[in-house]
């Protein structure tokens, strides 16, 4: 699997954008390898639907047939990329591109909703609840500041998961980051 599909054209940003696809993409990508018929169990919708919008994924190449894991009916599907990219900037040159932006950021809010609404707290252990959770900050900082905050965020992403990859206490987590200025409206 490649590490990242980085998107410079907004039609591509926008077929993935779709509400569906996106669950589905995201269901490939934490959860394996899985059938249209499975994927539908998962997020409620039919397997004609699911089928229907894994093909669209597929031919903007978000996804791959799993040719390891034939199932004898149907096509087995998995993610090409472990995550998607696009750079801001050269999206933000077109209003189709700012479109495109905006309305993935908006999939993205609500995939963390979902996701928050699911977590319960009485499911998990102590250890777990103590850390799990969110928090805002509203700070006052020009762009590079919130460079340098993003580039360190992701070098401890990827330096923690490395470093405890195979703890045996591990799992999956959802862990988020986000920052834009406040606008006028909001002062």
């Amino acid at each position: 699997m490649e590490e990242q599909y980085k998107i410079s054209d907004p039609q591509v940003l926008k077929a993935v954008a779709h509400p569906l696809r996106v669950r589905l993409l995201g269901l490939l990508r934490t959860d394996g390898p899985a059938t249209a018929s499975e994927l539908g169990r998962k997020v409620g919708e039919s397997s004609g639907s699911t089928s229907y919008h894994l093909r669209e994924l597929f031919k903007y190449g978000f996804i791959e047939e799993d040719a390891e894991q034939r199932d004898g009916r149907e096509r087995r599907w998995r993610p090409r990329h472990r995550y998607t990219s696009w750079d801001a900037v050269e999206m933000s040159a077109t209003a189709e591109g700012r479109e495109a932006v905006k309305i993935i950021h908006l999939r993205q809010v609500e995939m963390v909703g979902r996701v928050m609404e699911a977590f319960d707290l009485a499911d998990w252990p102590r250890d777990w609840v103590d850390v799990a959770g969110m928090s805002d900050h509203i700070l006052t900082l020009p762009p590079a500041a919130l460079r340098e905050f993003k580039d360190k965020a992701e070098e401890l992403v990827h330096e923690l998961s490395a470093r405890y990859a195979g703890d045996p206490d591990a799992r999956k987590v959802h862990v988020w980051m986000g920052a834009v200025p406040r606008t006028s409206q909001e002062d």
